[in-house]
Protein backbone atom coordinates (compact mmCIF):
# COMPACT_ATOMS: atom_id res chain seq x y z
CA UNK A 1 0.00 0.00 0.00
CA UNK A 2 1.52 3.16 -0.89
CA UNK A 3 1.18 6.60 0.89
CA UNK A 4 2.59 10.31 0.90
CA UNK A 5 5.95 11.72 2.11
CA UNK A 6 5.67 15.08 3.53
CA UNK A 7 9.12 17.09 5.22
CA UNK A 8 9.20 19.04 8.32
CA UNK A 9 11.23 21.56 8.66
CA UNK A 10 13.37 24.43 10.21
CA UNK A 11 12.47 28.24 10.44
CA UNK A 12 15.03 30.49 10.61
CA UNK A 13 13.03 33.94 11.33
CA UNK A 14 9.85 35.25 10.78
CA UNK A 15 7.75 32.69 12.76
CA UNK A 16 4.69 34.01 14.83
CA UNK A 17 4.09 36.71 11.84
CA UNK A 18 2.49 33.66 10.08
CA UNK A 19 -0.42 33.82 12.63
CA UNK A 20 -4.13 35.59 11.97
CA UNK A 21 -4.70 37.86 14.15
CA UNK A 22 -1.44 39.48 12.52
CA UNK A 23 -1.07 38.02 8.96
CA UNK A 24 -4.55 39.29 8.47
CA UNK A 25 -4.19 42.84 10.26
CA UNK A 26 -0.30 43.31 9.05
CA UNK A 27 0.88 40.75 6.79
CA UNK A 28 3.82 38.03 7.79
CA UNK A 29 6.58 36.67 6.48
CA UNK A 30 8.53 33.66 7.31
CA UNK A 31 11.91 31.57 6.08
CA UNK A 32 12.20 28.46 6.53
CA UNK A 33 13.90 25.08 5.31
CA UNK A 34 12.71 21.88 4.93
CA UNK A 35 14.59 19.00 6.14
CA UNK A 36 14.86 15.35 5.52
CA UNK A 37 12.85 14.28 8.17
CA UNK A 38 9.56 13.06 7.44
CA UNK A 39 6.02 12.23 8.71
CA UNK A 40 3.72 9.52 6.38
CA UNK A 41 0.31 9.01 5.66
CA UNK A 42 -1.91 6.65 3.52
CA UNK A 43 -5.22 5.70 3.41
CA UNK A 44 -6.73 1.93 2.51
CA UNK A 45 -10.72 1.76 1.05
CA UNK A 46 -11.66 -1.92 2.06
CA UNK A 47 -13.62 -4.09 -0.33
CA UNK A 48 -17.05 -3.11 1.69
CA UNK A 49 -16.04 0.63 1.28
CA UNK A 50 -14.32 0.92 4.92
CA UNK A 51 -11.62 3.57 5.21
CA UNK A 52 -8.85 3.48 7.43
CA UNK A 53 -5.93 5.78 8.11
CA UNK A 54 -2.71 5.43 9.35
CA UNK A 55 0.06 7.95 9.86
CA UNK A 56 3.63 8.57 11.57
CA UNK A 57 6.17 10.60 11.95
CA UNK A 58 10.15 10.55 12.74
CA UNK A 59 10.38 13.71 14.91
CA UNK A 60 8.01 14.04 17.54
CA UNK A 61 5.17 16.31 17.87
CA UNK A 62 5.68 19.33 20.34
CA UNK A 63 9.20 19.53 18.78
CA UNK A 64 9.11 22.95 16.98
CA UNK A 65 9.95 21.28 13.34
CA UNK A 66 6.18 21.71 12.25
CA UNK A 67 5.73 17.65 12.26
CA UNK A 68 1.94 17.98 12.91
CA UNK A 69 1.69 20.28 9.66
CA UNK A 70 3.46 18.06 7.73
CA UNK A 71 1.73 14.93 9.15
CA UNK A 72 -2.14 16.35 8.14
CA UNK A 73 -0.64 17.49 4.68
CA UNK A 74 0.89 14.21 4.32
CA UNK A 75 -2.97 12.86 5.47
CA UNK A 76 -5.45 15.60 3.26
CA UNK A 77 -2.75 13.86 0.54
CA UNK A 78 -3.83 10.66 0.75
CA UNK A 79 -7.32 11.33 1.47
CA UNK A 80 -7.80 13.99 -1.15
CA UNK A 81 -4.86 14.50 -3.47
CA UNK A 82 -2.40 16.28 -3.14
CA UNK A 83 -3.89 19.57 -5.23
CA UNK A 84 -4.35 22.03 -1.92
CA UNK A 85 -3.38 19.67 0.70
CA UNK A 86 -1.39 22.22 2.50
CA UNK A 87 -4.65 24.77 2.59
CA UNK A 88 -6.55 21.72 3.25
CA UNK A 89 -4.19 20.93 6.63
CA UNK A 90 -4.03 24.33 8.09
CA UNK A 91 -7.98 24.46 8.26
CA UNK A 92 -8.67 21.00 9.50
CA UNK A 93 -5.78 22.37 11.98
CA UNK A 94 -7.79 25.17 12.86
CA UNK A 95 -10.91 23.08 13.34
CA UNK A 96 -8.99 21.42 16.21
CA UNK A 97 -8.22 24.27 17.86
CA UNK A 98 -4.71 25.00 16.48
CA UNK A 99 -4.46 29.16 16.86
CA UNK A 100 -0.68 28.89 14.70
CA UNK A 101 0.29 29.32 10.88
CA UNK A 102 0.71 28.62 7.72
CA UNK A 103 4.53 28.11 7.40
CA UNK A 104 4.73 24.38 8.75
CA UNK A 105 1.89 23.38 5.74
CA UNK A 106 3.63 24.88 2.85
CA UNK A 107 7.49 23.87 3.86
CA UNK A 108 5.88 20.39 3.94
CA UNK A 109 4.28 20.38 0.51
CA UNK A 110 6.88 21.98 -1.55
CA UNK A 111 10.34 21.81 0.17
CA UNK A 112 13.45 23.51 -0.55
CA UNK A 113 14.36 27.07 0.97
CA UNK A 114 11.06 29.32 1.16
CA UNK A 115 10.23 32.83 1.53
CA UNK A 116 7.42 32.65 2.90
CA UNK A 117 4.77 35.86 2.91
CA UNK A 118 1.24 35.73 4.25
CA UNK A 119 -1.53 38.47 3.19
CA UNK A 120 -5.20 37.56 4.98
CA UNK A 121 -5.90 34.60 3.76
CA UNK A 122 -3.12 33.99 1.33
CA UNK A 123 0.21 32.88 0.95
CA UNK A 124 2.89 34.13 -1.43
CA UNK A 125 5.83 31.36 -1.94
CA UNK A 126 9.13 32.59 -3.42
CA UNK A 127 11.91 29.31 -3.60
CA UNK A 128 14.93 30.49 -2.46
CA UNK A 129 18.20 29.68 -4.63
CA UNK A 130 21.79 30.88 -2.60
CA UNK A 131 24.49 29.24 -4.12
CA UNK A 132 25.71 25.30 -3.06
CA UNK A 133 27.99 27.21 -0.83
CA UNK A 134 25.71 28.58 1.46
CA UNK A 135 23.67 25.64 1.39
CA UNK A 136 26.53 23.44 2.71
CA UNK A 137 27.41 26.06 5.35
CA UNK A 138 23.82 25.92 7.02
CA UNK A 139 23.44 22.20 6.53
CA UNK A 140 27.43 21.98 8.50
CA UNK A 141 27.15 25.08 11.29
CA UNK A 142 23.39 24.83 12.13
CA UNK A 143 22.96 22.51 15.00
CA UNK A 144 19.55 20.49 15.47
CA UNK A 145 19.39 20.32 19.24
CA UNK A 146 16.60 18.64 21.02
CA UNK A 147 15.95 20.14 24.68
CA UNK A 148 13.65 17.09 25.50
CA UNK A 149 10.75 19.49 26.79
CA UNK A 150 7.56 19.34 24.52
CA UNK A 151 4.87 21.79 24.10
CA UNK A 152 1.59 22.64 22.27
CA UNK A 153 2.16 25.38 20.19
CA UNK A 154 -1.38 26.47 20.12
CA UNK A 155 -1.17 27.02 23.77
CA UNK A 156 1.28 29.23 23.50
CA UNK A 157 0.04 31.16 20.80
CA UNK A 158 -3.04 31.69 22.94
CA UNK A 159 -1.06 33.20 25.31
CA UNK A 160 0.40 35.98 23.34
CA UNK A 161 -2.89 36.61 20.84
CA UNK A 162 -4.43 37.56 23.94
CA UNK A 163 -2.15 40.46 24.47
CA UNK A 164 -2.22 41.24 20.67
CA UNK A 165 -2.27 45.20 21.35
CA UNK A 166 0.96 44.64 24.01
CA UNK A 167 3.05 42.32 21.74
CA UNK A 168 1.67 44.29 18.05
CA UNK A 169 5.52 46.24 17.92
CA UNK A 170 7.21 42.73 18.59
CA UNK A 171 5.65 41.09 16.06
CA UNK A 172 6.28 43.91 13.85
CA UNK A 173 10.40 43.11 14.74
CA UNK A 174 9.24 39.65 14.12
CA UNK A 175 8.64 40.00 10.64
CA UNK A 176 10.84 42.73 9.66
CA UNK A 177 13.84 39.60 11.19
CA UNK A 178 12.12 37.32 8.09
CA UNK A 179 12.13 39.97 5.62
CA UNK A 180 15.93 40.50 6.64
CA UNK A 181 16.85 36.83 6.49
CA UNK A 182 15.43 36.75 3.17
CA UNK A 183 17.79 38.73 1.74
CA UNK A 184 20.73 37.53 3.48
CA UNK A 185 20.14 34.17 2.48
CA UNK A 186 19.63 34.60 -1.29
CA UNK A 187 22.44 37.09 -1.06
CA UNK A 188 25.22 34.42 0.84
CA UNK A 189 24.90 37.01 3.49
CA UNK A 190 25.93 34.46 6.62
CA UNK A 191 26.69 37.76 9.02
CA UNK A 192 23.38 38.97 8.54
CA UNK A 193 21.92 35.32 8.78
CA UNK A 194 23.11 35.59 12.02
CA UNK A 195 22.26 39.00 12.82
CA UNK A 196 18.49 38.40 11.62
CA UNK A 197 18.08 35.26 13.47
CA UNK A 198 19.26 37.05 16.84
CA UNK A 199 16.67 39.90 16.28
CA UNK A 200 14.13 37.38 15.69
CA UNK A 201 15.49 35.51 18.66
CA UNK A 202 15.64 39.21 21.19
CA UNK A 203 11.96 39.91 19.61
CA UNK A 204 10.02 36.76 20.60
CA UNK A 205 11.93 37.19 24.65
CA UNK A 206 9.99 40.59 24.15
CA UNK A 207 6.55 38.28 23.49
CA UNK A 208 7.01 36.45 26.78
CA UNK A 209 10.66 35.62 28.46
CA UNK A 210 9.46 32.36 29.05
CA UNK A 211 9.53 31.31 25.30
CA UNK A 212 13.32 31.40 25.20
CA UNK A 213 14.17 30.25 29.21
CA UNK A 214 14.95 26.73 27.67
CA UNK A 215 17.60 27.39 26.13
CA UNK A 216 19.89 30.76 27.65
CA UNK A 217 22.80 28.51 28.45
CA UNK A 218 23.07 29.27 24.81
CA UNK A 219 24.70 32.73 26.11
CA UNK A 220 27.51 31.57 27.23
CA UNK A 221 28.94 29.41 24.23
CA UNK A 222 31.68 31.86 22.62
CA UNK A 223 31.55 30.31 19.75
CA UNK A 224 28.03 30.59 18.96
CA UNK A 225 26.51 32.70 16.69
CA UNK A 226 23.57 33.05 16.89
CA UNK A 227 20.09 30.34 17.76
CA UNK A 228 16.44 30.52 17.92
CA UNK A 229 13.88 27.88 19.39
CA UNK A 230 12.14 26.43 16.57
CA UNK A 231 8.48 26.74 15.85
CA UNK A 232 6.65 29.03 18.85
CA UNK A 233 9.75 27.82 20.89
CA UNK A 234 9.56 27.26 24.78
CA UNK A 235 10.99 23.90 24.12
CA UNK A 236 11.43 21.33 21.69
CA UNK A 237 14.11 21.61 18.99
CA UNK A 238 16.60 24.76 18.91
CA UNK A 239 18.93 25.73 15.69
CA UNK A 240 22.14 26.74 16.92
CA UNK A 241 24.29 28.51 14.08
CA UNK A 242 28.42 27.92 15.49
CA UNK A 243 31.71 28.75 13.96
CA UNK A 244 32.81 25.94 15.46
CA UNK A 245 30.17 23.12 15.96
CA UNK A 246 32.12 20.64 17.39
CA UNK A 247 32.81 22.73 20.00
CA UNK A 248 29.65 23.21 20.93
CA UNK A 249 28.46 20.05 20.49
CA UNK A 250 31.05 18.86 22.82
CA UNK A 251 29.36 21.02 25.56
CA UNK A 252 25.59 21.02 24.99
CA UNK A 253 23.87 18.04 27.14
CA UNK A 254 20.97 17.71 25.01
CA UNK A 255 20.24 14.96 21.75
CA UNK A 256 21.47 16.58 18.17
CA UNK A 257 19.52 15.26 15.14
CA UNK A 258 21.55 14.99 12.26
CA UNK A 259 20.28 17.09 9.05
CA UNK A 260 19.94 18.20 5.19
CA UNK A 261 18.25 19.93 3.29
CA UNK A 262 14.74 18.40 1.81
CA UNK A 263 14.62 19.48 -1.68
CA UNK A 264 11.15 17.23 -2.82
CA UNK A 265 8.50 18.26 -0.13
CA UNK A 266 5.52 16.15 -0.92
CA UNK A 267 5.94 13.03 -2.62
CA UNK A 268 4.32 9.93 -2.74
CA UNK A 269 5.48 6.79 -2.77
CA UNK A 270 4.50 2.97 -3.53
CA UNK A 271 6.77 1.15 -1.16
Amino acid sequence: MGGYRAPVRIDLAGGWSDAPPFCQRVGGEVVNIAINKYAFASVDVSDDGHLSASYSSEVPIGSGLGTTGAINVALMAAIKGENNCEELAYQFERLLGNHGGRQDQWAAKYGGIQHLKFIGEDVERLQLSPPPSFEKWIENHLILADTGIRHVSGDLHRNVWDRYDEVLPHLMEIRQSGRDMATAVQRDDRYNVCESMKNYTNAVGKLNPELNEPYLELETMSEVLAWKGMGAAAGGYVGIISRNPDATRARLSWDELDWKIDREGLIYSDD
